[in-house]
C-alpha cells in the first residue's frame, strides 16, 4: 500500500488527491491534513460571497473526500502539531499544497500605518477566516483605495459599494454583512501601474460593477488607447476594455463613486497616526510593456488602504524556501526526495481554480516515476498514533459535516449558510 500525505485542503489539494486515485487505484491511502477544522480553503475564504456558483466546485472535492481511501485530517498544524520530517517518516509522499494566504507587502514607506491592509486580509474578514475575524476595517464616509487591477481588486470594490439587499443569496459573514450594510464609502478608487489593456480583470466580474444599486463606474477618457488598438487583444481582453469603454461614458451618479486611476504606482503612506491619504507617481509603458514612472506624483484621498498586489506561501520549518517569489523551492514541484508541491505553493499566485487541477496530475505522475513501489511505511497508523502520543484533537471529515449542517441551520433568511469564525466553536459544533 502507498501512503501519501496532502498538506493543505484547497483546490490543490484535492485535485492531488484525484489524481492520486486515478494514478494508483486502490493501492493508495491519502490523508489530506489542514490547520483549520474546516476543508475546501480558497473555495471557502477566498472565493467572493456572492459568487455561490463558483463555490459549487467544492461538491467535487467533496466527493473525493468521501471515498474509502481519503481521509480529511483537520485542525493539524503542521511544522507545530507535527513536523516535515516527520511525516516524510511516516509517508511514502508528501505534497503541500498550502496555497498562498499571506498578503505581499505594499513596501513603501507608510504601509504600516492603521487603514493600511492587505487584500487576503480583508477577503478573509468578510470570508469569516479564524486569523481574520477581529479586522476592524474603516468604511463608513471614507475614501477607500485599492491597489491593484485584477479580479480580487473587483471583488473588494463590490462587496464594499453593495447595499444590504445586493448581498441576498450570498454567505458573507455576519460581522461583515452588518458593518458594510450600514457603511457606505464616500468613494471607491481603483489604482493600476499600467493602463486599460493591460488589466487582469475579467469581462465578467468587471461588467457587475455596471449593476451596483448605489455605486458606478467611471474611467477618465484619456486613459484609454485609440479603440483601433483593442483589436490586436485577446478576446476576453478585448471584452473588459470594452467595460471600461463604456465607463468612460456620461452616466447617471450614484452615491458611490467608483474611480479607476490608471498609470500610477504608491509612493507613500501619509496620515496623522493613521493612513489618509497615498501619494502616488504618474507612470507610462515603457518599451518592454512595464510601468516607468515619470516623477509627476498626486495625493488620493484613503482613509482605508486595500493592496491587492499579490500573495506569498508561509514557510514551513525544515522545507527548503524561496524568500523572492514568496513559494517553497522546487524543481517542476519536487522540493526534496519525497517531498513534492502543487498549486500556488509551487508556481507562486497565478492561474484559476481550474489551473491546480493539471498540477495535481504532473505531481502524481512524478511521485509514480519517483518511487515506482511503496516502500512499506506506516501511513495513517503512524499518523494515528503520533496524534494519540501528543494529545491532539484532530477534526474528521465527518466532524466536518455537522459543521457544515450547523452553519446551514443558523443561517440568516436568504443566505446559503453562517459561516463559524471561532476555531473553537467550530470544533464544538463538529462534535453534534
Amino acid at each position: 500500500m502507498r501512503h501519501i500525505a496532502i498538506i493543505g485542503s484547497g483546490p490543490a489539494g484535492y485535485y492531488t488527491a484525484e489524481a492520486c486515485q486515478k494514478q494508483f487505484g486502490d493501492a493508495v491511502r491519502i490523508d489530506i491534513i489542514d490547520r483549520l477544522p474546516v476543508p475546501f480553503g480558497l473555495i471557502r475564504s477566498g472565493v467572493a460571497p456572492d459568487h455561490q456558483s463558483i463555490k459549487a466546485v467544492a461538491r467535487r472535492y467533496e466527493a473525493v473526500a468521501l471515498t474509502d481511501n481519503v481521509r480529511f485530517v483537520g485542525k493539524l498544524n503542521v511544522g507545530q502539531d507535527v513536523r516535515v520530517p516527520e511525516l516524510l517518516a511516516l509517508y511514502d509522499a508528501v505534497v503541500l499544497a498550502t496555497g498562498a494566504p499571506l498578503d505581499r507587502p505594499l513596501g513603501v514607506p507608510g504601509d504600516d500605518l492603521p487603514g493600511v491592509i492587505g487584500s487576503a486580509a480583508f477577503v478573509g474578514w468578510y470570508n469569516g477566516h479564524p486569523d481574520f475575524a477581529d479586522l476592524d476595517p474603516p468604511i463608513d464616509g471614507r475614501d477607500i483605495a485599492i491597489i491593484g487591477n485584477g479580479n480580487v481588486a473587483l471583488d473588494c470594490a463590490r462587496v464594499l459599494a453593495k447595499s444590504p439587499a445586493e448581498f441576498e443569496g450570498s454567505d458573507i459573514v455576519a460581522h461583515a454583512y452588518e458593518r458594510l450594510g450600514g457603511a457606505q464609502p464616500r468613494s471607491i478608487t481603483i489604482l493600476g501601474r499600467r493602463g486599460p489593456q493591460q488589466i487582469a480583470m475579467t469581462p465578467k466580474e468587471l461588467g457587475e460593477l455596471a449593476h451596483l444599486q448605489r455605486a458606478s463606474p467611471h474611467v477618465d477618457p484619456a486613459d484609454l488607447p485609440p479603440v483601433e488598438s483593442d483589436a490586436v487583444l485577446e478576446p476576453g481582453q478585448r471584452k473588459s476594455v470594452a467595460l471600461l469603454r463604456e465607463f468612460a461614458q456620461p452616466a447617471p451618479e450614484k452615491p458611490i463613486p467608483i474611480r479607476f486611476d490608471f498609470f500610477v504606482q504608491s509612493v507613500r503612506v501619509e496620515g496623522a497616526g493613521r493612513a489618509e491619504r497615498l501619494v502616488v507617481e504618474r507612470t507610462q509603458l515603457g518599451a518592454n510593456g512595464q510601468a516607468v514612472g515619470t516623477g509627476e506624483t498626486h495625493e488620493v484621498p484613503a482613509d482605508l488602504i486595500i493592496s491587492c498586489i499579490g500573495y506569498r506561501t508561509p514557510p514551513i520549518p525544515d522545507v527548503p524556501y524561496d524568500e523572492h517569489r514568496g513559494r517553497f523551492a522546487n524543481i517542476d514541484g519536487r522540493i526534496a526526495a519525497g517531498l513534492y508541491c502543487v498549486g500556488w505553493a509551487r508556481r507562486g499566485p497565478t492561474g484559476t481554480i481550474g489551473t491546480n487541477k493539471p498540477d495535481g496530475f504532473l505531481i502524481a505522475e512524478e511521485i509514480a516515476g519517483d518511487q515506482p513501489e511503496p516502500a512499506g511505511k506506516q501511513g495513517r497508523a503512524g499518523l494515528d498514533a503520533l496524534i494519540a502520543a501528543r494529545g491532539l484533537d484532530i477534526v474528521t471529515f465527518r466532524d466536518w459535516q455537522n459543521i457544515d449542517l450547523a452553519e446551514i441551520e443558523r443561517a440568516r433568511a436568504g443566505a446559503p449558510r453562517e459561516k463559524f469564525v471561532r476555531i473553537e466553536d467550530m470544533v464544538t459544533a463538529s462534535r453534534g
